[in-house]
């Protein structure tokens, strides 16, 4: 399997001799691996391992460690997340653990699978033995290392900085970590397991918590708060408040210390393009463009009537052509004359050239009198077009009776089309009368009238909007100002009854007797009466509601404030909100509460529902466990409180764990915080040290024992921290 990664490989490891331990220290978060008796792990990486295709090939791929986001474009991670052989501290995935351990191995240089060197790796506090033998087990017999020795990351750097006089022989080792936290008792320079105390709070929850803030605050940019983002914001921004409650109460009055102490985060923003008016030249190009189109448009649709026209033209000569030739033909011949023409008789080729007349007139652009007066002739009402509806009925044959049934509805139709087109006309003319009388008012008294206009549109608003109340709500109120939950079925009237009984009434008739409705002009009123509730509520807001339209388009040409109302009775008339373009501001991340917030959960684990003990308070359940106790230990243990591991970098840590100590201890208690030289790499310095000296092939298990005692001996085994 090929690995992924950027750090660089090694090449000097055959300068090392075989006798030259490697130090390990396998932590949940890094991974650092180097020489015995040097200052500095040769490769740092992320304990972390990474699985994903090739997009193109389909070949799976091993990253290890760090990865780098311009080259993951090219696999597929959506099935393969990043994974860790740790659990709680705790080694549990061996196979995850031989990937990393691989990629440790080369990046030092070794070649090929077999390690000559003991090897130093470092563990947590009372690791479990399962985990201890597996991690016996893949180091001799797949790497054929010749000896191991285990020791506890916290303890090499409290062991260390003793060294450097940092911390005493007696103190209380308290090791923030990952994913666990760790506080461990020293006595004359030796860790007490006995008295230890562990919590599965670390700098994993911090950041987890940090990103889970984060993106409750800001949705729009949860894809920005990647895990190692927000890693990098925590460590940067996040500190301790020495009192949590004062402190958010700062932020919650608002106060410019608070203000102070606010960070900002600009995310990537680039301004919209501003548009510049255009130019003269520009503004001409564009108007010549338009008319040449235009004028394309233009010539296009003059072709298009001339064409009509044309076609019109030759149809009215063939249709004045074709009456021409009936004239010479017999009456009785006519039918069999017309059979091929498509015809039935000379009043129906006289109708057609009317119609071809009226289009070819429309299509000429003729006058509107003229037309009008064509289309009387076409569609004349009189009882030339009908012969039938004089004639009884007992005087014609059943196919005369069902062609005068047709001419009556022709007929009817024919009426009705010509009222409506004369009660259009009518209107036409009274808005023509009414403007002309609303301009000559506005040029006589300018202020009245536009007065006047404005109390008439406020009053037939109200009115139109009442009456759609109660359209929609009923005309009842259930003894309360607003409007019911009736509905407009329960509001019948005595048009709506009306309409409702001559429903009814046609139902039951059908079926009785003889079918004659339709023979007199007063049945097809019903049509109308039970088409809608024909009474004068409901007819009047019609006239209302266009005498409205009317005051609106009216206003808006005389009065350039005026804004008419929205119909809020109708959602599709409510204009839908416009959004604003995004701003600078919009992309920027403020960190205020969260910069304290989320490192408390060290000393409060219950607020992410951990029910476990925080900081101050393991130190105090660590004393208790102690087998020998007294005032003068447990002085002695406060007096050196040493602080090591990732999590203990915030600022602020060393005034809370001190103030939160001394709440539990008696008054007058000598409370001493101090803090590692580097809380991160001096795990692996002290180990590194310890490797060096000349005691340690004392402290390791040969593979010879490990394969004649089996799992026994690693069982049995104990690392003693010698002072260097």
């Amino acid at each position: 399997m090929p690995f992924i990664s950027q750090i660089q490989r090694q090449s000097d490891y055959r300068l090392f001799p075989s006798s030259t331990p490697i130090v390990i220290d396998n932590g949940a978060s890094y991974f650092r691996i180097g020489w015995a008796g040097e200052t500095e792990p040769r490769v740092i990486f992320r304990n972390i391992v990474q699985r994903p295709r090739h997009k193109a090939t389909g070949e799976t791929v091993t990253i290890v460690g760090d990865h780098d986001p311009t080259l993951l474009k090219y696999f597929d991670c959506t099935r393969s997340g990043p994974r860790s052989a740790f659990d709680s501290n705790v080694v549990f995935q061996f196979e995850i653990m031989e990937y990393i351990l691989d990629f440790g191995f080369d990046r030092l240089g070794a070649n090929g699978s077999q390690i000559d060197h003991p090897i130093l790796i470092t563990e947590c506090v009372c690791n479990p033995f399962q985990s201890r033998s597996k991690m016996a087990e893949l180091l001799f017999e797949t790497y054929g290392v010749p000896s191991i020795a285990y020791g506890v990351d916290a303890a090499f750097s409290y062991k260390y900085n003793q060294q450097h006089g940092v911390c005493d022989k007696d103190g209380l080792a308290i090791c923030p970590g990952f994913t666990t936290t760790h506080v461990i008792p020293f006595i004359d320079g030796e860790p007490m397991y006995q008295g230890s105390c562990r919590t599965n709070i670390g700098g994993y929850h911090i950041t987890d918590y940090m990103k889970q803030l984060l993106s409750l605050k800001y949705p729009h940019h949860m894809a920005r708060f990647s895990w190692e983002k927000v890693e990098d914001l925590k460590m940067e921004h996040c500190y301790i408040a020495p009192d949590y409650v004062s402190e958010a109460r700062l932020f919650q009055k608002g106060t410019k210390e608070a203000e102070d102490k606010t960070r900002l985060w600009q995310l990537p923003w680039v301004p919209p393009p501003t548009e510049e008016p255009p130019s003269e030249e520009e503004i001409a190009r564009k108007a010549a463009i338009k008319e040449k189109q235009g004028q394309r448009l233009r010539e296009m649709a003059e072709a298009k009537r001339s064409s009509r026209i044309n076609e019109l033209e030759n149809e009215s000569h063939g249709l004045e052509f074709l009456l021409q030739q009936l004239e010479q033909v017999e009456e009785h011949d006519i039918p069999s004359f017309l059979s091929a023409t498509g015809y039935v008789s000379k009043q129906e080729v006289e109708s057609a050239l009317l119609k071809v007349r009226q289009s070819l007139l429309k299509a000429k652009g003729e006058p509107k009198a003229e037309q009008a007066e064509l289309e009387e002739k076409t569609d004349p009402a009189g009882g030339e077009r009908f012969p039938l509806l004089n004639i009884p009925d007992n005087m014609l044959t059943p196919e005369q009776v069902k062609e005068k049934k047709r001419q009556l509805f022709l007929k009817t139709t024919s009426e009705g089309r010509q009222r409506a087109k004369q009660k259009r006309y009518e209107e036409e003319l009274e808005r023509e009368r009414r403007n002309q009388q609303d301009e000559q008012k506005r040029l006589e008294n300018p202020e009245l009238y536009l007065e006047q206009l404005h109390a008439k549109y406020k009053d037939l608003s109200e009115k139109v909007e009442q009456r759609k109340r109660l359209k929609t709500n009923g005309g009842h109120t259930n003894g309360n100002s607003f409007s019911g939950s009736v509905g407009r079925g329960e509001r019948l009237n005595a048009a709506q009854r009306e309409r409702m009984r001559l429903l009814t009434t046609a139902a039951f008739d059908r079926g009785k007797g003889e079918d004659t409705f339709g023979a007199r002009d007063e049945d097809w009123q019903l049509y109308k009466l039970m088409s809608k509730d024909n009474d004068d509520d409901d007819e009047a807001p019609d006239e209302h509601e266009a005498e409205l339209a009317r005051l609106t388009s009216r206003l808006q040409e005389v009065d350039p404030t005026f804004v008419p109302k929205t119909d809020t009775t109708n959602p599709q008339s409510v204009e839908a909100p416009r959004f604003r373009p995004l701003t600078q501001e919009d992309f920027q991340i403020f960190f205020g509460v969260e910069r304290f917030r989320c490192p408390e959960i060290l000393f409060n684990p219950n607020w992410i529902g951990i029910d476990q003990a925080g900081l101050d308070e393991m130190a105090g359940v660590s004393i208790r466990r102690l087998p020998t106790k007294g005032q003068e230990l447990e002085e002695r243990l406060t007096s050196s409180v040493f602080l090591t591991g990732g999590s203990s970098l915030f600022p602020g840590m060393s005034e809370r764990l001190e103030a939160g100590i001394r709440m539990i201890r008696p008054c007058g208690s000598p409370i001493r915080i101090v803090k590692a030289l580097d809380p991160i790499l001096d795990a692996w310095r002290g180990a590194s040290a310890y490797a060096a000296a000349a005691h340690f092939p004392t402290q390791t298990f040969t593979k010879e024992d490990y394969y004649e005692k089996g799992e026994d001996c690693v069982r049995r085994y104990q690392f003693r921290y010698y002072t260097l």
